[in-house]
């Protein structure tokens, strides 16, 4: 597939995917997702990357999706959205919660609706001091989706969430660092630079342990105490047979920096 609203490169096990349409903020419209899906299917089929990264070009990351490509016109019955959801955001939102990677999000200017519900579906979040998030669903008589409704709670706790879905209030990307909903906030100079660093250092990490470390984490919000001990357990059964074990324990041994393949 040739892109036309993406970006998109393998270099040195890093797979960076870059929305691009600058021009639009970099707002969703159907061949975006198409080609957003295509990408991570390649992701997927690629046993050398070892971390994904997601950003925007331009003075944004995401605001969206692009309400031209779904307008309503006066005195029609208007569109299915849950149809949009269940064909494109869902299943992108799936698909990044199952990459079998660290999935890292950069996120340079604004984040609003379902772009801000994107950055929310990666694994770690680091945003330039500029950027900020919004959830503006409560505007067009809607509801946050895109897993909006799921993560939010989960991040900050039932108050802010309701705050921010029910407001639509800018959070600025200082505060969302304060409040827990992202990982790190930056200066906007050094965003490039601090996302460049965390993905070199997961393109050499062991990255079976941090896939079972996501799906662990994942899980554990469904789980009692019992299930998610016998979770662990299984798990660190299956790593300490991996190759990455072996070879970080010979590296602490022999004293020196582990080469760890991936598995």
């Amino acid at each position: 597939m040739t892109y036309q609203n993406i970006l998109f490169t393998i270099e040195q096990g890093i797979a960076t995917l870059t929305l691009n349409r600058p021009d639009k903020l970099n707002s969703f419209t159907q061949a975006m997702h198409e080609e957003v899906r295509d990408a991570i299917a390649k992701v997927n089929a690629d046993s050398t990357v070892r971390v994904f990264v997601l950003t925007g070009a331009g003075r944004g990351f995401c605001a969206g999706q692009d309400l031209s490509d779904r307008a309503v016109e006066p005195g029609s019955k208007g569109v299915d959205l849950g149809e949009s959801v269940e064909k494109n955001y869902a299943p992108l939102v799936l698909a990044l919660k199952a990459l079998p990677m660290p999935v890292i999000c950069a996120v340079n200017g604004v984040a609003a609706g379902a772009g801000a519900n994107l950055a929310l579906a990666c694994d770690i979040v680091i945003a330039g001091k500029s950027a900020s998030f919004v959830e503006v669903f409560c505007k067009l008589g809607l509801i946050p989706d895109t897993g909006g409704t799921f993560f939010l709670p989960r991040l900050i706790g039932s108050a802010r969430a309701m705050g921010l879905a029910m407001l639509g209030e800018k959070l600025t990307a200082e505060k969302a660092e304060d409040w827990g909903l992202i990982w790190k906030c930056v200066e906007d100079a050094q965003l490039a630079d601090e996302t460049r660093k965390l993905a070199v250092h997961f393109s050499t990490a062991p990255t079976k342990g941090l896939a079972y470390t996501k799906q662990a984490l994942a899980a554990s919000g469904a789980n009692t105490l019992p299930q998610q001990l016998a979770l662990e357990a299984r798990m660190m059964s299956d790593l300490g047979n991996s190759d990455d074990y072996r070879e970080g324990v010979a590296a602490f041994v022999e004293k020196r920096a582990p080469q760890f393949k991936g598995h």
